[in-house]
């Protein structure tokens, strides 16, 4: 019934009216290819805050030498597209792996602890 778009879950209506804007978007940039975001957003009649969000989202591309400026969530460096730079990108990537890595090896010691203490369980009947 709902659907996941990065943020609120949103309907079917909501989720097929945002695909509309950002085709609408996505054409007049083809054909504008210049434009600020205001520009798009009054062409289009989109906030700036989705033509942002569509930018976050890696929908959308901020042009070489526009005047439009995305900054890396991290550093502040100025991007073109979604939410980080590379090299902040490639750092939260290896830090990622290293605690996945770090949980994988606390599990596997955790159980061979519980080696010993788990197995199958008799019962008897002695009193």
């Amino acid at each position: 019934m709902f659907s996941f778009m990065g943020g609120m879950p949103i309907c079917s209506q909501c989720k097929q009216k945002e695909e509309e804007d950002f085709q609408n978007i996505k054409k007049y940039l083809y054909d504008h290819s210049g434009a600020s975001i205001q520009d798009v957003s009054d062409a289009c009649e989109v906030s700036v805050e989705k033509i942002t969000r569509f930018l976050r989202e890696g929908r959308l591309e901020v042009k070489e030498g526009s005047n439009v400026v995305l900054e890396c969530e991290k550093c502040g460096k100025s991007i073109r597209s979604g939410r980080f730079c590379n090299e902040c990108s490639k750092q939260l990537e290896k830090d990622i792996g290293s605690v996945a890595a770090n949980s994988a090896s606390q599990l596997s010691k955790e159980e061979e602890k519980s080696k010993g203490k788990s197995g199958m369980r008799y019962l008897t009947n002695e009193k």
